[in-house]
């Protein structure tokens, strides 16, 4: 590049720079400003924080003595002598956490107490923890048209594997029902009905300890057996009331159990 363009050049970028405001190149003391930024590096520079506080190891609330609660309810249900006196065991029982959970009341049982059979559902709803009785509810309503087609009217007792209503209707646990389990037991005893009709899956993989879905029990005959060994009574299950509400083409298998277990239920009650 020629002087002359090196002047233009410069010109050109001084009158570029002097519309943009800059009218010096340098200041008239020479300034450090490496020292500037550290000393404003000094100036963000936090206090050093202090240590954390150890965390506290938290350790969950210890869940219900199973093993006690069970004890506790056996030896509640094995002094009541009559139904009315398992009915006042029921209600005075503290072992069962879902007596803490919202449950109005115990509901226990409706029907015969001398009942050829009996119906063991599920756990309290809505309408039956307001009205201290099992299935008075919608599928309550339905079972009892059922029964009375069926020509059992007046010939059951009823009741369910749990007597507290479980919080949103949820499924009773396994360990739930195992705490109950001695009054259920203790109410068969009392009753002795001739055979068990166990409506849902939930009850009749508790009485039967069995693990298979309700569709694949129902239907077929089992044999229960008392923990002592002295009481040996046929169970069948069916779908549950509730279940046929929602799923009404099932009602035509529900009606066949129900149908199987009359006619053995009056076989059984004919003179030899």
């Amino acid at each position: 590049m020629t002087p002359a363009l090196d002047r233009r050049a410069a010109e050109s970028l001084l009158a570029f720079w002097a519309e943009a405001g800059i009218d010096a190149l340098y200041g008239e003391e020479s300034f450090d400003r490496l020292a500037e930024g550290a000393e404003r590096l000094k100036a963000k520079v936090r206090p050093p924080s202090p240590p954390p506080t150890p965390l506290r190891t938290v350790r969950p609330a210890a869940g219900p003595d199973i093993a006690e609660a069970v004890s506790q309810a056996r030896a509640a249900a094995a002094a009541a002598d009559t139904l009315e006196a398992l009915a006042e065991a029921i209600a005075a029982f503290e072992g069962c956490p879902l007596r803490h959970e919202g449950a109005r009341q115990a509901v226990f049982s409706r029907g015969a107490a001398d009942a050829p059979l009996m119906i063991i559902g599920e756990a309290p709803g809505a309408d039956e923890d307001a009205q201290g009785a099992p299935f008075v509810g919608r599928a309550g309503k339905l079972l009892d048209r059922m029964l009375a087609a069926a020509g059992l009217e007046g010939r059951v007792f009823i009741t369910n594997t749990v007597f507290w209503r479980p919080p949103g209707n949820r499924t009773p646990t396994p360990a739930e029902q195992a705490i109950c389990a001695p009054f259920l037991e203790r109410a068969i005893t009392l009753v002795k009905p001739r055979m068990l009709l166990l409506a849902g899956g939930a009850p009749a993989k508790a009485v039967l300890k069995r693990d298979e879905g309700i569709l694949s029990l129902r239907g077929r005959w089992f044999e229960w057996k008392s923990s002592d060994g002295k009481l040996d009574l046929p169970a069948l299950p069916t779908l549950h009331p509730a279940f046929l509400l929602r799923q009404p083409a099932a009602k035509k298998k529900a009606w066949l159990d129900l149908l199987t277990l009359t006619e053995r239920l009056d076989r059984q009650g004919r003179p030899e």
